[in-house]
């Protein structure tokens, strides 16, 4: 297994990851910012080979197995000081933002997904422990994520790894179809003990 930086032309997998980490709402939302006539994988593939933006390809790490992309981590530091929620934002949006307003400062683990085909071979635990590496050389000391209640693999592996959970707040589904009740929120403190050994590698 390599993990290596995204590049532009991971723009497709990227959109097929950033979708799959949450359940095709992006897809739904790039469907409504697109409308019936455009094509909402192109919008998302735009998005991800953007220079900037948080889902820019500049902020994504690639684990390729056998030279094959197999699974994707995308994060950056989240804001120290949250402002308040603009009041134009999807009401579906919502409930992310507050979860993320809980955990300023801390490197901001957005999209953790790993193809079908290459599940079980531990691709998410080495994408986890390369984001800690990103996120201690980023000055951070905890990394926060927000995953479904009904992702339980995924749930089972953040507490495995030490990640423990915040809050939660409910799902706003509107016209996304999602099985998922809840959003929740996990956070894994460093401490110093960490950053020393990563400062001292």
């Amino acid at each position: 297994m390599l993990i290596r930086e995204a590049k532009a032309l991971d723009a497709e997998h990227l959109a097929r990851f950033i979708n799959m980490a949450a359940d095709d709402l992006p897809l739904h939302f790039w469907r409504k910012s697109v409308g019936a006539d455009g094509d909402p994988w192109a919008y998302g593939q735009e998005r991800a080979a953007r220079e900037s933006g948080n889902f820019s390809f500049r902020n994504a790490w690639i684990a390729e197995v056998d030279g094959v992309v197999a699974a994707c981590l995308l994060g950056y530091p989240a804001e120290d000081e949250p402002g308040a929620i603009d009041p134009d934002t999807p009401a579906i949006f919502v409930p992310l933002l507050e979860l993320e307003a809980l955990a300023p400062g801390s490197w901001y683990l957005n999209v953790l997904a790993t193809y079908e085909a290459f599940r079980g071979r531990g691709l998410g635990s080495a994408l986890l422990a390369h984001a800690e590496d990103v996120a201690v050389r980023a000055g951070r000391t905890s990394i926060s994520l927000i995953a479904e209640d009904t992702h339980h693999d995924a749930l089972r592996l953040y507490a495995s790894k030490g990640y423990r959970e915040v809050a939660r707040r409910a799902v706003v589904k509107a016209d996304w179809r999602v099985e998922a009740n809840e959003w929740v929120l996990f956070v894994k403190p460093f401490g110093s003990a960490r950053t020393s050994s990563a400062s001292g590698a």
